[in-house]
């Protein structure tokens, strides 16, 4: 037995519209969006009375997808500090192949985004960075150059 792919990776957000905003700049697109809630949602979960929005974001290539997801009940909770560094413990972090990393950083500051270091390069092969987005989220960026 064997798994068939990796479906999507969940990201609970303060904002889904600012979330929504950042990722589309980012370039992924919205593949759909709704409202998630009654017993299937408590079972999954474990907790009771959940009602949540979500939006649905993949990647060009379709391979890819996010859902972002904004709890109205229970209210979404933190556990640490608000923006973790990168060493946190557990999963933080969702890394992006971009074509051009500066135009990319550039429009990403307009939704916020803030870099964590600088940019850097790996060899002849990379140029990456870490950038902080909505609700804390760590997005890496990676530009093949070799």
């Amino acid at each position: 037995m064997a798994i068939e792919r990796m479906d999507n990776v969940g990201i609970v957000v303060d904002d889904l519209k600012a979330a929504v905003a950042f990722f589309t700049e980012l370039g992924m697109e919205m593949e759909g969006e709704g409202q998630i809630e009654g017993i299937v949602a408590d079972r999954m979960t474990g907790l009771d009375g959940v009602r949540t929005a979500i939006a649905m974001m993949r990647t060009p290539d379709g391979h890819g997808k996010l859902e972002l997801t904004k709890f109205h009940n229970p209210e979404a909770i933190t556990t640490g500090p608000l923006n973790p560094p990168p060493h946190t413990l557990g999963l933080h972090r969702v890394m992006f192949a971009v074509d051009d990393i500066d135009d990319t950083i550039a429009r990403l500051r307009g939704h916020g985004a803030e870099l964590l270091g600088e940019v850097a390069q790996y060899e002849n092969a990379y140029r990456l960075c870490d950038l902080r987005g909505p609700s804390g989220i760590i997005v890496a960026l990676a530009e093949r150059i070799g």
